[in-house]
């Protein structure tokens, strides 16, 4: 795992609730869909909060893959629900699916 997002439709309360408990840093970024708080949590892994219309609080762990399409289509291949289909960003790709068993996992492949 090499990141790690907060879902939520309550930026502030969120940031304010982690900040306090955590300790986490913040640096605000505005994104054409809206605010994110890219959050700083340790040495090997970057976070942040995402401020979006949810029906409740949603973690959204990232794993690192050597190659998005390829494990996306794997993951459909054991039942996966595809929620977001592979699609670039500045500094790399990413996929979300969720399993049969409920759980939502975003695959990541960095720009090299």
């Amino acid at each position: 795992m090499v990141h790690l997002e907060l879902h939520t439709a309550d930026l502030e309360g969120a940031h304010a609730l982690y900040s306090g408990l955590c300790g986490w840093r913040r640096e605000q970024v505005e994104t054409a869909y809206g605010s994110y708080l890219a959050l700083e949590l340790g040495a090997r892994i970057g976070g942040g909060i995402v401020e979006c219309r949810v029906q409740r609080p949603l973690w959204l762990p990232y794993v690192q893959v050597d190659d998005v399409r390829e494990t996306t289509e794997a993951a459909r291949r054991v039942g996966a629900t595809l929620l977001l289909e592979p699609r670039e960003g500045p500094a790399g790709w990413r996929s979300v699916v969720r399993t049969e068993a409920g759980g939502e996992v975003a695959f990541w492949q960095p720009k090299r």
